[in-house]
């Protein structure tokens, strides 16, 4: 691989990140906050890559220079193996991969797995209050629900198989980037819909007092009695 062509893998890799980062693509693989540097590494790259075209312009069109001679004997080539960089930008250009989802949360324990014994403020106003998975998991299990008792909460999560056969609510929650991601997971009692795996859903009702225990790590695992739900569309950030 000639390092003209070193740099054009450099431009495909640049672009594919800042056509990640400039639409709603790169909230698959990492949070939203990593936006702006994101933005920063595929312009760095890109600039980097047209310095190197550049140069390597200027160095062929010398009347002494040798294509794949840099001058001292050496020749100008990189490694074979540099052309393999192309398939995670191909990818990224070409493929959108689907969010972690239903298969993430029959592997991976649940996130309720740090005790926060703290003083949880009360429900936002409205009717029903809206809560993350995560925020709602917290408060029924370390706060033994005392903050949603008598309440209407509306939760947004896919659904997926648990271990004893019923369907659970769950979304995945990341600390960086989709490699970190961990499940949390809500059972379901009521009115449960019966759609497959990965079916966004947006249900309302209440927090009843009951938990289960995950038997991939041990975590407790809440309830949710179901009262309303419908499908809906994917959201553009999946994860909490």
């Amino acid at each position: 691989m000639s390092r003209g062509t070193q740099a054009v893998v450099l431009v495909f890799l640049g672009g594919a990140i800042l056509r990640a980062s400039v639409t709603d693509l790169y909230l698959r693989y990492v949070k939203q906050g990593l936006r702006p540097f994101l933005i920063v590494a595929g312009v760095v790259l890109v600039v980097a890559a047209v310095v190197a075209l550049v140069q390597e312009l200027r160095y062929l069109n010398r009347p002494e220079a040798e294509p794949d001679d840099d001058g001292h004997g050496h020749g100008r080539s990189g490694p074979v193996v540099g052309w393999l960089l192309l398939l995670p930008a191909i990818a990224l250009l070409f493929v959108v991969p689907p969010a972690l989802g239903a298969d993430t949360a029959s592997r991976a324990g649940s996130a309720l797995t740090e005790n926060r014994d703290v003083a949880y403020p009360p429900l936002p106003p409205g009717d029903p209050a809206e809560l993350t998975l995560l925020d709602y998991g917290y408060r029924a299990v370390y706060d033994e629900g005392r903050t949603l008792s008598g309440r209407r909460i509306k939760l947004t999560g896919f659904l997926a198989t648990g271990p004893d056969g019923e369907p659970m609510l769950v979304r995945i929650v990341l600390s960086c980037c989709a490699a970190d991601g961990v499940p949390i997971k809500i059972g379901l009692r009521g009115d449960v819909p019966g759609v497959p795996d990965n079916t966004w859903m947006q249900t309302t009702g209440r927090w009843i007092p009951h938990t289960a225990k995950d038997p991939v790590n041990d975590a407790d695992v809440p309830y949710f009695q179901v009262e309303e739900w419908q499908k809906i569309t994917a959201p553009a950030e999946p994860y909490e």
